[in-house]
């Protein structure tokens, strides 16, 4: 019996294809889950759109407190007793504001440079050396005499008041006491007196009551009496060169010629043999 596909006509060679069973069952298991989360997103509640919240009311502020009584306290020492670094910094800054004050005031650095400008003036010489060399010399100078006393100072006031031992007034009160020692030993009695004068105040039974504000000024007194003195005495000789230079340019007829230009080299050469300086940094120290 002859096939179908080869009755027909214009189908030779050709094979009818047919779809599997399992992929139509796969398809039909996928349109039904699709249909059931269909019905199940359909089947939810929408969620209800919430309106805007009112805003909550600000708490009320507080009454005013009860004034106190108002109290304003520093406190000067910190940990331990010992001083606070601020008051240390703030002590520091103003002692270097006055130290100028005080090294002029209470030490020898006034009579040291008093005479060796009046030595510079007696030699003729207005600008050599400068007053900046004069400065620092009569500087390193007072140094050098006042160093005993600094060392004093530092050992009774200084020191046990950064260690935390004295108070800030006790601490001066002894730090003071080797200055006052150093300007008693080198101040006229006629000074103090003149000043506890002029100052209408009663003799003071010791040393120690003497204050400080009538002892200063009568150590500055006595200092440029001194400092006058000497350079009196350094005046003396080169003041001799300048009579002599001059009487001899009047009698050689050479009035027209400046006696200082003539006398300053003979000042000069006589200043460096006899070792000016050195005398008069010796005679200074010695002094003290």
């Amino acid at each position: 019996m002859t096939s179908l596909a080869t009755a027909l006509p214009g189908r030779a060679g050709r094979t009818t294809s047919r779809t599997p069973a399992w992929v139509t069952g796969l398809a039909r298991l996928a349109l039904v889950g699709l249909v059931a989360v269909v019905l199940l997103l359909a089947g939810t509640p929408a969620h209800a759109v919430v309106g805007p919240e009112d805003p909550t009311q600000p708490t009320a502020p507080d009454g005013p407190a009860a004034p106190g009584d108002p109290t304003v306290s520093v406190d000067v020492n910190g940990l331990d007793g010992t001083p606070s670094s601020a008051i240390v910094v703030l002590l520091a800054i103003t002692l270097l504001s006055v130290a100028p004050s005080l090294l002029l005031m209470m030490s020898s650095f006034t009579k040291i440079f008093v005479v060796l400008a009046l030595s510079r003036n007696a030699l003729g010489l207005q600008g050599v050396p400068p007053n900046q060399v004069l400065a620092g010399l009569a500087l390193f100078l007072s140094l050098f005499i006042m160093a005993p006393v600094v060392s004093a100072v530092n050992e009774l006031g200084v020191q046990p008041y950064l260690d935390g031992t004295l108070m800030l007034g006790d601490a001066v009160e002894a730090g003071s006491g080797p200055l006052r020692e150093f300007m008693l030993a080198h101040t006229r009695e006629q000074d103090i007196a003149l000043m506890l004068r002029a100052g209408d105040a009663p003799n003071p039974e010791t040393a120690a009551d003497l204050p400080m504000t009538t002892l200063i000024p009568a150590f500055m007194l006595s200092e440029l009496r001194s400092a006058f003195i000497i350079g009196f005495v350094v005046f003396v000789p080169f003041l001799v060169i300048d009579l002599v230079v001059a009487a001899s340019l009047m009698s050689m007829g050479m009035m027209m010629l400046p006696p200082v230009m003539v006398s300053l080299p003979f000042k000069l050469l006589l200043f460096v043999m006899v070792d000016g300086w050195g005398l008069i940094a010796t005679t200074l120290l010695q002094s003290f």
